[in-house]
């Protein structure tokens, strides 16, 4: 496969619309999606991927909704990732509405700790406050005086400066800044241009917040390979890796959140890097092999029992343990198949609905399907039609569809609740996994038991597995409950919007607006 080259030189990082082509509104079934992403010939071609390039291989059109209910965006993405480090501060060059949020990933950077064996702590996250005057005369020396002051009083081990979307209407220059001050506070400070206008999807956020990473933190030179060390490109996932990898004799070193500023130096050091989710992790990915030498691991993700077989074999391959990890696998098959096999009694002919990332998603429809689970319909947030490294075995979609078949609604769509009730009307489902809570209690409150994903490495491995089977038989058994909430829960959304089932009616009528608004004028005027 031919690779596209992640430019390290640049203080910005491309756009996934521009680089991969990246969509948050498509319907159809996952084969249709397959076909129209063309991954292949796109993986193979250097540039854009984007539709209206001139190119033939890009057939790929999303739908153009009016309407957008709620959404996250790359500032708050380079939050969690940037701000969530144990021995750096991000400093938010913003007005403070933009860091709202603090108090909910402060929540989740303490768990997370906590999940990694490590002290836990406070998030460290300053922001300058930029007020009225600060939008009409620029507000370059509160930065410069921002930086100082943490310096001061933290001594970090890199400093981040992150962009906002008032700072690039003003034209902040956060690159003259951060070079000019980074002589005289003597640490790494690392420009992060993530205004929350620059990408129409929030991932475009991990990968600038690894862009700066990758350019002003892994090490360049004196560097000592550790041929035992793993990358695992994750959030704040329990540390159920380590576990997996330990009887290889592999160690994990996790990125980005949580970590300390050593353990993404020594990135560069290690033998392997892997990811919990492509979509997450690819850029880092595939930037630390083409600029660092370190393989990432070509292989499905560790999901179910096919997926960790593939994924051991690979890193057995890279690490020269193929023999070890063929009776690893055979070890872990004849323990966990008893287990595997009552499950599968008891969830065959359930029917699940999965809402997530998107290459999460096609990981997790892999882990229900061998529960014997049937998946009739999903959402995953956004779809890259071709990811970074350009590997086959990145393209999950495809290996979950020639693995375990087609999925006849899967739906891209950027987390509307406004969606659900259409959503749910076209597919039987006993229950949905959603990954951003959100939406959960919009989906129990329909009747539907809600699986909230809120660790992301749950369904690891071949005891991930088990741990997902188990966990939702606990969910289906208070499926009375949820009934009993919708009858009882109160729609905001009106009868004749309720009635539709159609998820995307505004998006393929959006004439009905204006008929709707017109309808109600007229209503008015009686």
């Amino acid at each position: 496969m031919g690779k596209r080259t992640i430019n390290l030189d640049m203080s910005e990082c491309e756009n996934r619309e521009m680089r991969l082509g990246t969509i948050i509104a498509w319907d159809g079934s996952a084969s249709e999606l397959i076909e129209q992403s063309g991954y292949e010939s796109r993986s193979q071609r250097k540039g854009s991927g984007c539709p209206g390039n001139g190119s033939k291989a890009c057939k790929l059109c999303e739908l153009n909704s009016p309407m957008n209910q709620q959404t996250m965006c790359t500032n708050a993405i380079v939050e969690c990732q940037a701000g969530n480090l144990t021995d750096c501060i991000l400093i938010q060059h913003s007005p403070i509405g933009c860091s709202a949020d603090n108090a909910h990933f402060n929540l989740a950077f303490k768990k997370g700790l906590k999940k990694r064996h490590k002290p836990v702590q406070n998030l460290q996250i300053y922001n300058t406050n930029l007020l009225e005057n600060d939008m009409v005369f620029g507000a370059s020396d509160k930065l410069r005086r921002t930086i100082r002051e943490v310096m001061e009083r933290h001594h970090p081990r890199a400093i981040f400066v992150s962009m906002a979307c008032a700072t690039a209407i003003i034209g902040e220059d956060i690159d003259s800044i951060c070079d000019e001050l980074e002589p005289e506070v003597g640490v790494p400070v690392i420009p992060l241009h993530c205004e929350g206008f620059r990408s129409k999807h929030w991932s475009t956020g991990f990968d600038i917040a690894q862009h700066g990473v990758l350019r002003q933190i892994v090490k360049r030179e004196n560097i000592h390979k550790q041929p035992d060390l793993i990358n695992i490109i994750a959030l704040w996932g329990t540390d159920y890796f380590t576990e997996i990898l330990k009887p290889l004799g592999l160690r994990v070193n996790y990125m980005i959140d949580t970590a300390s500023y050593d353990e993404l130096a020594q990135a560069s050091e290690a033998a392997a890097t892997a990811t919990f989710c492509h979509t997450l992790g690819s850029y880092m990915a595939t930037a630390l092999e083409e600029h660092f030498g370190v393989p990432q691991v070509d292989a499905p993700q560790p999901y179910g029992v096919a997926g960790t077989d593939a994924w051991l074999r690979a890193i057995g391959k890279i690490v020269g343990k193929e023999e070890e990890t063929e009776a690893y696998i055979q070890r872990e098959h004849e323990r966990i198949f008893p287990k595997l096999q009552e499950l599968r009694e008891k969830l065959r002919g359930v029917k699940g609905f999965v809402m997530t990332g998107s290459s999460y998603a096609h990981s997790l429809i892999s882990v229900l399907r061998e529960l014997e689970i049937e998946v009739d319909g999903s959402v995953v947030f956004h779809h890259d039609p071709v990811y970074d490294g350009g590997h086959e075995n990145s393209n999950t979609l495809k290996t979950l569809v020639d693995s375990y078949g087609d999925i006849p609604h899967f739906t891209v769509s950027k987390t509307q609740p406004y969606q659900l009730n259409a959503l749910f009307k076209r597919v039987h489902t006993d229950f949905v996994i959603i990954r951003h809570q959100g939406l959960a209690p919009e989906a129990a409150k329909l009747g539907i038991p809600s699986l909230a994903m809120g660790d992301e490495h749950y369904p690891v491995g071949y005891d991930g597995i088990i741990r997902t089977g188990e966990t939702l038989l606990d969910i289906l058994s208070r499926k009375k409950f949820n009934q009993v909430l919708s009858r009882h829960a109160r729609s905001p959304y009106n009868d004749w919007w309720l009635s539709q089932t159609d998820p995307f009616l505004l998006a393929h009528q959006p004439e009905i607006l204006d008929e709707r608004v017109n309808l109600k004028q007229k209503r008015k005027g009686k």
